[in-house]
């Protein structure tokens, strides 16, 4: 196992009812901006239980923030922050208002020329305003860690960072909030917490076996929960153990004293910018080509994961390799979410392979996965086998 640090500051409210709670999490006094996307929240009644909560606070909100959040729109939130004020902020929604909140919060202390740097240039982050995390979709782990993952439309980059500055004060997870989904959003979560698992699972050994079992552990659940709670939306146990399993695998936990990949998130991140795919969807792409191009530099944790996850035991290496990337494949269509390019209609799907590997090079992304291997020409070999 290698040396490691782990620090994660963020406080969960996990249950039904703890949206009330967050008034003992914000400091007394603290003037609140809440931040949401599209406007479900006052739909499902999740934006009236933040109302109550907040009420002995001075608040105003700002909605509209994208599934891929638009840096455009964030600077827009950024300006309200400081005409008005605003010393914390609330995230209501899923993980790209969560997101989006973090780079707000990031934003409004910058010091520097142009806060876009921060994604671009790696420019450092010295402060941010406190956040806390209301979720109403479980997918990213976003309310429990410090990153997040920005578009700017004037370019078409899709770009991430990360600061411990940027690390939730709170996150409320009511699994209730989450039942009015659309099955489109709960399946993506379920492959998103599913992946982001195995970027940092599928590597190569390093006598790390607790680590393994906990990866392992989160896998099986989703396998376990995730078609039951697309069948059963309202069925309290499936999802809160698909919202407990979400943030688990991206909290940082898993990921203590392991190499980790997450090449495919790279190479997805390009697909959503260039023809506008979810993010798990790009992820469901990418990953079986990957796995079989990097096969030997995978071989052991493979032929681990076929065997634990999916009682492979019999056949050749190769065979229970193959068996468990098919595995892998058919689960995620088993959830409706299709894992090549032309079966979302992409119309230049022939191109993709190139186009990908421009953007990544333009980018300086040319040396991704735990060994940093994946080259450009590589991603192109890989989404070769993805249309």
């Amino acid at each position: 196992m290698q040396n490691f640090s782990y620090y994660n500051p963020t406080r969960i409210l996990f249950g039904q009812g703890q949206i009330a709670a967050i008034a003992g999490q914000i400091p007394a006094g603290a003037k609140v901006l809440v931040t949401y996307g599209g406007g479900s929240i006052k739909q499902n009644g999740v934006y009236e239980q933040v109302k109550t909560a907040l009420a002995g606070y001075q608040w105003l909100e700002f909605g509209g923030i994208e599934p891929n959040p638009r840096y455009e729109t964030l600077m827009r939130a950024v300006d309200v922050v400081k005409r008005e004020g605003v010393d914390f902020l609330l995230a209501v929604g899923g993980g790209s208002v969560a997101d989006g909140t973090k780079f707000i919060a990031a934003a409004a202390c910058f010091d520097g020329p142009e806060p876009w740097d921060i994604l671009a240039k790696h420019a450092e982050v010295k402060a941010a305003l406190p956040v806390g995390v209301v979720l109403t979709l479980p997918a990213t782990g976003s309310e429990s860690n410090t990153f997040a993952v920005i578009s700017r439309e004037s370019t078409g980059d899709k770009l991430a960072f990360g600061s411990e500055h940027c690390y939730p004060r709170f996150a409320v997870l009511d699994p209730q909030t989450t039942f009015s989904l659309p099955s489109r959003q709960v399946a993506n979560g379920i492959v998103d917490a599913f992946v982001h698992t195995l970027e940092q699972y599928m590597t190569y050994p390093v006598d790390a076996p607790l680590q393994d079992r906990l990866a392992e552990g989160i896998l099986h659940t989703l396998i376990e929960v995730g078609p039951h709670t697309l069948a059963h939306p309202q069925d309290y146990a499936a999802r809160a153990s698909q919202v407990w399993s979400a943030t688990l695998a991206l909290n940082g936990l898993i990921a203590c004293g392991v190499p980790q990949d997450w090449a495919t998130h790279m190479i997805g991140h390009e697909i959503t910018a260039e023809y506008q795919l979810d993010h798990a969807q790009t992820l469901a792409v990418v990953l079986p080509g990957l796995l079989r191009n990097r096969h030997e530099e995978k071989r052991a944790k493979l032929l681990q994961y076929a065997e634990r996850i999916w009682g492979v035991r019999e056949g050749g290496e190769a065979e229970r390799i193959e068996a468990a990337i098919a595995a892998t494949e058919a689960f995620f269509e088993s959830l409706g979410v299709h894992t090549h390019l032309s079966l979302y209609g992409v119309k230049d799907a022939a191109q993709a392979p190139q186009k990908i590997a421009a953007r990544l090079e333009a980018h300086g992304l040319t040396q991704l996965g735990e060994h940093g291997h994946i080259t450009p020409a590589i991603v192109s070999e890989i989404l070769a086998t993805r249309i």
